[in-house]
């Protein structure tokens, strides 16, 4: 059995409206590199809201990544739709291909994960199919 992890590589933030004593929403550029059942980069944005002035107050997150490389070995890219659970304590990602986005060997793929960690590296499941 692999051990499946990405690791982010860049974080960019920035507050959308609001300011940092209130309610407020964010706009997330990421990128992270990926390694085990997917190998390559990602290309990630999320949408961040904070409802309290000290941090993160358990919200969640929906976001889009591109992932370029490959899956077991089969190389191309493909689209990610995340739902990202964030608090002081981590992060959880319930994530899904999006259909139709697979392109190169990756033509038909289908799949969804999980992902789970306190850390910029984190553990992920990918359970996937090609058609």
């Amino acid at each position: 059995m692999s051990t499946n992890t990405y690791t982010m590589t860049s974080w960019d933030e920035h507050v959308v409206a609001g300011d940092e004593t209130g309610p407020r929403y964010a706009h997330a550029h990421a990128t992270f590199t990926y390694q085990g059942v997917i190998t390559g980069s990602a290309t990630v944005d999320y949408l961040l809201y904070y409802d309290e002035p000290t941090g993160h107050g358990e919200q969640r997150a929906p976001g889009y990544s591109r992932i370029e490389g490959s899956v077991v070995g089969r190389s191309g890219s493909f689209v990610v739709r995340h739902d990202v659970a964030y608090s002081d304590d981590g992060i959880s990602d319930r994530f899904t291909v999006v259909p139709g986005s697979a392109t190169g060997e990756l033509t038909g793929l289908t799949g969804s994960g999980t992902a789970a960690s306190a850390s910029q590296t984190v553990p992920y499941t990918f359970d996937y199919r090609f058609a």
